[in-house]
């Protein structure tokens, strides 16, 4: 198991930790019944906080922001010596924290994404893991949430006897979301995106040479150009840049304010 700590990335607190750390981690907090918020966090999701000052002060006081695209696990080694055997990629994660729920008899909760993802995702995951208990699938309903349905959201969360809440909004939607409600639901919640399509097996994924080499975000490219073109052509430069100008100037504190965000309550 590895931990090597929290260290800046652009100014975003990403944990140096593996797939057996973070795991752990979300287990014993389960187990114990207490918040953990953690989100997987690639080139995409550092830049939402290096771009916004607000949306970094959310990350900032997240408790677990591992590093899910291999170029973040490359800054973390370029930045501070840091040599991860593997990048923790949200939707391995995810498997590996629904195996150890399974063994534990932890019941699970998905919310986010559209109806038929979530009944795909649940058949897939109970032919994988017949153990899992499912506590409940929650669609998004792609809007904004007025505090009545925020809290009602979260008392059917509690009510379906969860132990730990996966979260696919999509970046940085699910951070945002948990940010939000993981204190009030004192519980594991883990902003995992695109694992919600890809083991309902209605998204694939980069073949493994291309993950390893850190060129999924150009088969993803390929696959939906017209929503991702923004999101590579731009971020992925400045995300070069964000880290030279660390490297070359030296490290960045988190530039997070100490002030809350303002309350967005996406579902």
């Amino acid at each position: 198991m590895i931990d090597h700590g929290v260290h800046s990335v652009g100014g975003v607190p990403i944990s140096a930790v593996d797939y057996e750390a973070a795991t752990q981690r979300v287990l014993e907090a389960a187990k114990q019944k207490r918040p953990l918020a953690v989100s997987a966090l690639a080139v995409h999701g550092v830049m939402t906080g290096v771009l916004d000052r607000e949306h970094l002060s959310r990350l900032s006081k997240m408790d677990l922001l591992v590093p899910d695209g291999q170029p973040v696990r490359w800054a973390l080694r370029l930045l501070h010596g840091i040599r991860l055997p593997d990048r923790v990629y949200g939707p391995e994660l995810t498997l590996r924290v629904c195996q150890a729920a399974a063994n534990e008899g932890v019941p699970v909760y998905f919310y986010g994404s559209r109806p038929e993802v979530l009944k795909a995702l649940e058949t897939n995951l109970k032919k994988r893991f017949p153990d899992l208990i499912f506590a409940g699938l929650t669609p998004s309903r792609f809007r904004a949430l007025s505090s009545e349905e925020n809290v009602q959201a979260l008392e059917e969360i509690r009510a379906s006897g969860a132990g730990i809440v996966f979260v696919g909004l999509g970046c940085p939607r699910q951070e945002v979301w948990a940010y939000e409600n993981t204190r009030d639901l004192a519980m594991p919640v883990l902003a995992v995106g695109a694992a919600f399509d890809f083991h309902a097996g209605l998204l694939s994924q980069a073949p493994k040479w291309m993950q390893d080499r850190g060129l999924e975000w150009f088969y993803r490219l390929t696959r939906e150009p017209r929503r991702l073109w923004r999101r590579y052509v731009f971020l992925n430069p400045l995300f070069c840049l964000e880290i030279a100008r660390q490297y070359f100037l030296g490290e960045l504190d988190s530039r997070s304010t100490d002030a809350d965000p303002q309350r967005i309550r996406y579902g």
